[in-house]
């Protein structure tokens, strides 16, 4: 636990003084008060995270956490384990929606290897961090060990560590792995209080046979692992997966450096949840990307008090939705730096 406290000892709240001096720029510019609505929330909430009412275009990145789950031998999902290894080799290739969508806004991708069955050859964008080849199955017992847990929480804000350091000032968190929609719905239950039943989604796409053996074996994880909201890492270990401790560990190191988190989907946001569990400080640096279809994610964004930007009916992860949410921030950004006020224009105020 030593590690992670010292990650959780740098999150303090950051400092809204700055959001007087802010509000009043963006209320000169010429339109009327709120006339942009969430733009104008989004360029708020951009100056008080970086601590300065003068706001620069972000330089995004992804991190892909890549990592298997030992609970696809419990039939809950319709796509072999071998998967996630294919995956990765397509992340590295940029073939997959997650480069088409980074292109587009000139992110940078990094794919970490925390968890994966597979041994990759080195390759340009590929961070290996392997931490164990995959999660045991957690409907028959914990997922990882603490140690195991704490390792991929620690690979999460290193590789945060390493992105910041390389100019990036906004993250956003990435995933893939075959079955991580089941640990995040145990761990969603957990968190939330609610029946399994109201936090488990098709996946990657269930029939309703399916979608009710998920839900079985959702209800057996719990029963094999009886653990609470009250022991964050007890329960990330126990139902867990190793990108979703990295993802908890990629948050919690961003907030201590800062900067803003741009969240995805259900995986990525139950990795948040877990580090606002940690930290509730860590709230503070969030930015509700979108709105997944998985069921689940709506609970998870009450519990954070995020509405997000998009609602596109999406749930493929990889970092999809946040980083389409970059073009949101893009223009949030510009519509503060670039609009008009009233005086450098010549325009009358409202009267």
């Amino acid at each position: 636990m030593q590690p992670v406290e010292a990650l959780i000892a740098k999150i303090t709240p950051p400092d809204s003084s700055v959001a007087q001096a802010a509000q009043a720029h963006i209320d000169n510019l010429t339109k009327p008060l709120g006339a942009l609505g969430r733009l104008e929330e989004l360029a708020l909430r951009l100056a008080v995270i970086r601590g300065s009412d003068q706001l620069a275009q972000p330089r995004p990145a992804v991190a892909v956490f890549a990592a298997d789950h030992g609970v696809t031998e419990a039939g809950v999902s319709p796509y072999p384990r071998e998967v996630t290894a294919q995956m990765v080799l397509n992340f590295l290739a940029g073939g997959a929606g997650i480069n088409v969508l980074a292109r587009q806004v000139g992110a940078e991708v990094r794919v970490v290897d925390v968890g994966v069955d597979c041994d990759f050859d080195d390759a340009p964008g590929l961070k290996k961090a392997k931490v164990a080849r995959g999660t045991a199955n957690l409907t028959l017992g914990p997922a990882m060990t603490q140690d195991q847990a704490v390792a991929a929480v620690l690979v999460g804000a290193e590789t945060a560590a390493e992105l910041i350091a390389g100019g990036c000032d906004l993250l956003v968190p990435g995933e893939m792995g075959i079955g991580n929609t089941t640990a995040s719905a145990c761990l969603t239950s957990v968190l939330t209080g609610r029946d399994p039943a109201q936090v488990t989604g098709r996946g990657a796409g269930l029939d309703d046979p399916g979608l009710a053996n998920k839900t079985a074996m959702i209800q057996k994880a719990l029963a094999a692992n009886p653990v609470s909201a009250d022991d964050p890492l007890e329960l990330l270990a126990a139902l867990g997966g190793l990108e979703i401790a990295a993802i908890c560990g990629y948050v919690l190191g961003a907030a201590g450096a800062g900067v803003p988190v741009m969240l995805d989907g259900f995986i990525s946001t139950v990795g948040a949840a877990l580090a606002a569990a940690l930290c509730p400080a860590a709230k503070d640096y969030l930015l509700g990307g979108h709105r997944s279809v998985e069921i689940g994610h709506q609970a998870l964004l009450d519990l954070l008090g995020l509405d997000p930007l998009l609602d596109m009916g999406m749930r493929l992860g990889e970092g999809t939705g946040g980083m389409l949410a970059v073009n949101l921030v893009r223009a949030a950004v510009a519509i503060y730096n670039e609009m008009a006020t009233f005086e450098s224009a010549g325009v009358s105020g409202k009267e």
